[in-house]
């Protein structure tokens, strides 16, 4: 289980970009707070972090004609095998989301696509 770096979101092949969602519906209903060692940063912050994360997914499954649950765009929702929350706090949309997204993260799922055969190249000097 992985989250790709933020910048790479855009540019990963389909069947990563699916992959992504189906890993952050799980992290977001019965996976939260399991230990991970991939992902075990994202439990240090608020699972509002998580859904802004997820946001930027769905809008590029969106954007390429895929179709996520709506359901998913709010907030508090879990997923059908898990209670809603009851409340969440909004924090501030930060860039990137999460400040474990460093330069060195991005070479660290550059270097794991690659392992896939992914090659990705960032031509556009914003993608950090």
């Amino acid at each position: 289980m992985r989250l790709w770096h933020q910048s790479l979101i855009e540019l990963l092949p389909r069947q990563q970009l699916l992959g992504q969602h189906r890993e952050i519906t799980a992290l977001r209903g019965l996976g939260w707070g399991r230990k991970h060692a991939t992902v075990d940063y994202v439990f240090r912050h608020s699972p509002y972090k998580l859904f802004q994360f997820h946001i930027l997914v769905m809008d590029e499954m969106s954007s390429r004609g895929y179709h996520p649950d709506p359901d998913w765009r709010d907030p508090l929702y879990r997923g059908q095998r898990c209670k809603s929350y009851d409340q969440l706090k909004a924090v501030r949309l930060t860039s990137p989301i999460y400040p474990e997204h460093t330069t060195a993260y991005l070479e660290e799922c550059l270097e794991n696509l690659r392992n896939k055969g992914i090659i990705i190249h960032l031509s556009d000097p914003d993608v950090q």
